[in-house]
């Protein structure tokens, strides 16, 4: 991967189509050929716009020539169409950007237009100069000649994190180690002026490949063109001059030559599903992708990790409801026959009369889930999401440190391409502002007013979005109600059994279906609401779409988990008084054994179905089938013409160029963060839910990393301390996971019924008759006409049927009234939300103290790392000092030695003076005397 002359680096490379003019025709008709020795062309647009007439005039040095005036002699007049007008704007445009990078300093080749159309690159290479220039202004740390020791905790700590890594060596990824793992080099962000500090043994090598793109990223986004004000890159691609911009892969990830890179090392040792069973080579992933991604996948490791304890614990609580299912009391009184509860009907007029011991199977079914384990449980979990992100900050300081990312400073941003757009307009529509004072321009910004009309459009379609998802719940609710009363009709018994399995079942799988389908809507409509709000930069556009996407997919994915738990059948009526929805239909009630089953099915089965089709089977297909489209888009606009100057074998450029563009992590995070949801926040429900989030994340960790390998361009390397707006959106899923679980234990399980029956109206203290005391009374004769059921064989037996809730009986004065023991039962409700909600949130508190966030071996490591710092500068300085002092008295001694010498040469000369000027005195002495 390097220049023609296979010495220079590529660093980056951009990539774009081009289209020579198909046709150029004269000016006047048979007009002569133009000979070589034209001076000048004139452009003539048709249907092209002025200013890019001008512009291409200006550039080609030529002057504006309509068809009607007189011809200069030996000017050639050419009529460019439209297409050939935007493609000549284009091609000044890169000219002009390649010219001004070549400027700055960077090295540029460029491919030979040999087609009439085709898709071309060019290559960046960054000498030593640009690069060490960069690198001090963006205060990029690079390792110095110093080396320290890292000292270790000792004691039984050190003990068992031996004893760790001899158990886990197996499973440790064969990667490049640091020889001594003891040492670590000391950082410092790079200087020019102290270039001696660092060790620095090949200028070529000394920048990696990942920090030479970044660098040169960074002055791709700077450098600006004159045409349409374009900033950077980014607006250069967003206008199509450019298709796109990226670093290279370091070579193939598969082959047979034996020449090892790190690409081909991560897909060996990371992104196989072989290896599923390996840590991830985190520091590797850092050192290719960068830190973002490299903390993405440290925190989908720690995340996995701490699913299995989950895991083992979830398995239990569900091994102890199959366990104590014989034993359990009211399932036994549900299931014997001998009990007779005869129950009113489901339905006006085509529902019998039917037993309660009918609902056998779903009441055993409900304690596997609705059992005294689940309350221990969901402790468990609201403890685990403490822990786990605790450990997550800890985990985040530890690579913090060994990434060289404390004091990482905030790096300036650049505007996006949409928002300078945005201002370019708003320059031009205020007349008042020249565009000729630059002060006045980087004043200039966007207002309220100026994003009022996307903010008012986000409030009202993220409104309709939301109630979008409660029509499609409500839709589906309705769907229940009339497919039940439907099935009532059918005169197969088989069919009549089974309304509550097959609508059950039936409208979890169209709830599964609606929410996919939404959520794909609705990622696009928030990437569309944020782009009209017009962030200024890539920062904050990130976060408000990860806040749009996350609010709508989390009402989308939770909405009908949240009316199955805490409102079905929460407002049914009784017999003779029930609640009808379109005058015809009652609502729909929870099943004999409560709502809890029902809310398990629903909760695994779009659990299930979001992470087998939209984690995986999507994630899968659709870059795939983008590869393909793209590649047949390519084949079909390009003619098929013969290269010459092509090689035969493709470039690391061509073939990166046919992989999927990186978008960004937010989909990543989203479906791990909406799976923390399930994980967490109705587990009271469903404890297997660690367990399958455990496997799809095994798999999950694989297939993201084989995208990012394999099917995706290499990512500019961005440096992060942290995840972001991530950690604050797990953190509040984390507290109202517990507020959720203590109201579906309170309210939708029998827990606290059963709690109350035992210790306040049992008479010997067991669940014996608990099933009669949760039953009210009801005469059928108070039925509504028309609605009693129609050629029933027990119409004439039964004198009352039996409802579950807690009201009066058709003796008492306050007939059909709520009874003592419903308000006894509801405080009691309260009570244990209240209690349950406090003392998770005090032991989680207590956790959290508990736990520093930053380890202390980490934090006495950061300390020493600067006083070790400030030790080597003052030893580098003083030798820097001793060294221009010693180059001072050697400059004093030549010097006194060269004075001695002139002090000697000085005397002779004297005393000859004095020599010659005695003979001169004999001599006229004895001239006088003569």
């Amino acid at each position: 991967m390097h220049f023609r002359d296979s010495k220079r680096k590529v660093d980056y490379v951009l990539a774009y189509h081009y289209r020579k003019r198909l046709a150029r025709h004269p000016a006047g008709a048979g007009s002569p050929e133009p000979t070589r020795e034209s001076a000048s062309l004139a452009l003539v647009s048709n249907g092209g716009t002025g200013k890019g007439c001008a512009e291409l005039q200006r550039q080609d040095g030529g002057q504006y020539a309509p068809q009607e005036r007189p011809r200069p002699l030996g000017v050639e007049v050419i009529e460019l169409g439209p297409l050939d007008t935007l493609e000549e704007e284009k091609r000044l445009q890169r000219e002009e950007y390649e010219r001004n990078l070549v400027e700055v300093g960077l090295e540029i080749e460029k491919d030979p237009e040999n087609k009439s159309q085709g898709l071309s690159f060019v290559r960046i290479h960054a000498p030593w100069q640009v690069l060490s220039r960069e690198a001090e202004l963006l205060k990029i740390k690079m390792p110095t000649k110093k080396m320290y020791e890292i000292t270790e905790e000792g004691g039984i700590l050190k003990t068992l994190n031996e004893i760790w890594c001899k158990l886990t060596k197996p499973l440790q990824p064969q990667v490049p180690q640091q020889e001594n793992t003891n040492m670590k080099s000391l950082s410092y962000p790079f200087s020019r002026e102290k270039i001696y500090l660092y060790n620095i043994k090949d200028k070529d090598t000394f920048f990696d490949n990942a920090t030479r793109s970044r660098i040169v990223r960074e002055i791709l986004k700077r450098i600006s063109t004159k045409a349409r004000n374009s900033t950077g890159i980014g607006t250069l691609i967003a206008n199509h001059v450019y298709d796109a911009a990226y670093p290279l892969h370091d070579g193939e990830y598969e082959g047979q030559n034996d020449d090892m890179n790190e690409r081909k090392l991560l897909y060996r040792e990371w992104a196989r599903y072989g290896v599923f069973y390996k840590f991830q080579p985190i520091d590797l992933i850092r050192k290719y992708f960068g830190e973002k991604i490299g903390l993405y996948f440290a925190w989908l490791g720690l995340y996995t990790e701490f699913l299995i304890p989950s895991s083992v614990v979830g398995i239990i609580v569900f091994l102890y409801g199959c366990i104590t299912i014989e034993g359990d009391i009211p399932s036994k009184e549900m299931c014997d026959q001998h009990n007779a509860f005869t129950m009113c009907p489901l339905c006006d007029k085509f529902c019998d009369y039917w037993n309660l011991s009918s609902a056998c199977a779903t009441a055993r079914a409900s304690h596997l889930f609705d059992n005294p384990a689940t309350v221990f449980f969901s402790i468990f979990m609201a403890l685990w999401a403490t822990m786990f992100l605790e450990q997550w900050k800890r985990l985040q300081m530890r690579l913090s440190y060994f990434w060289d990312l404390t004091g990482l400073e905030e790096e300036e941003e650049h505007p996006r391409p949409e928002y300078e757009t945005k201002l370019l307009q708003k320059k031009l529509k205020n007349k008042s502002i020249t565009t000729e004072n630059s002060n006045e321009d980087e004043k200039e910004k966007l207002t309220w007013s100026d994003r009022m009309p996307g903010y008012a459009a986000n409030f009202g379609l993220i409104l309709f979005m939301i109630m979008l998802t409660f029509s499609a719940v409500f839709g589906v609710i309705v769907y229940r109600i009339t497919t039940a009363a439907a099935l009532s009709f059918s005169t197969n018994e088989t069919t009549r059994s089974n309304v509550r399995v097959t609508v059950t079942a039936t409208a979890v799988i169209i709830n599964l279906v609606v929410i996919l389908i939404l959520d794909e809507i609705y990622g696009a409509v928030a990437k569309w609401l944020t782009e009209i709000e017009v962030p200024k930069t890539e920062k904050t556009f990130e976060e408000r779409l990860i806040l749009k996407a996350f609010l709508l997919k989390f009402v989308n994915s939770y909405a009908p988990i949240f009316y199955v738990a805490f409102f079905k059948g929460r407002f049914v009526g009784r017999p003779g008084h029930y609640v009808y929805v379109f005058e015809g239909y009652r609502m729909e009630e929870c099943a004999p054994g409560g709502c809890l089953m029902e809310l398990c099915i629903q909760l695994s089965i779009i659990m299930l179905g979001k992470q087998l089709i939209q984690n995986n089977l999507f994630e899968i297909g659709i870059p795939k089938l983008k590869k393909l489209f793209r590649k047949l888009k390519d084949e079909r606009t390009e003619p098929k013409e013969m290269d010459t100057n092509q090689s035969k074998d493709p470039q690391q450029w061509d073939l990166d160029y046919i992989l999927e563009p990186f978008t960004g992590l937010t989909p990543e995070y989203m479906e791990m963060i909406i799976q923390f949801g399930f994980v967490t926040l109705f587990v009271a429900s469903f404890p297997l839910a660690p367990l399958f989030a455990l496997l799809n994340n095994i798999i999950e960790v694989r297939l993201d990393a084989k995208k990012f390998v394999t099917e995706l361009r290499r990512p500019d390397t961005v440096r992060a301390k942290d995840i972001g707006i991530w950690y604050n959106i797990l953190s509040g899923i984390g507290k109202l996971s517990v507020i959720i679980n203590a109201f579906v234990i309170a309210v939708t399980s029998d827990f606290i019924p059963r709690l109350m029956y035992q210790y306040a109206y049992s008479q010997n203290g067991t669940m014996h008759g608990f099933i009669n005391h949760t039953l009210s009374y009801f005469n059928v004769s108070h039925l509504k006409a028309g609605t009693q059921p129609e050629n029933s064989p027990f119409a004439q037996d039964v004198l009352f049927c039996r409802f579950k809730d807690y009201r009066e009986p058709p003796w008492s004065q306050n007939q059909y009234e709520f009874s003592k023991q419903y308000w006894a039962v509801l405080s009691a409700r309260l009570a244990f939300v209240i209690l349950f909600q406090n003392l998770v949130m005090f032991l989680s508190v207590l956790v959290d103290w508990i736990i520093p966030d930053i380890p202390k071996d980490i934090s006495e490591q950061i300390k020493k790392e600067k006083s070790v710092l400030l030790d080597f500068f003052l030893k580098e300085e003083h030798e820097k000092l001793k060294l221009i002092e010693s180059f001072i008295a050697r400059d004093k001694q030549k010097h006194k030695s060269g004075t001695k010498g002139e002090r000697i040469r000085a005397a002779s000369f004297c005393q000859f003076n004095r020599c010659q000027k005695g003979s001169f005195a004999s001599f006229s002495s004895q001239h006088t005397e003569v």
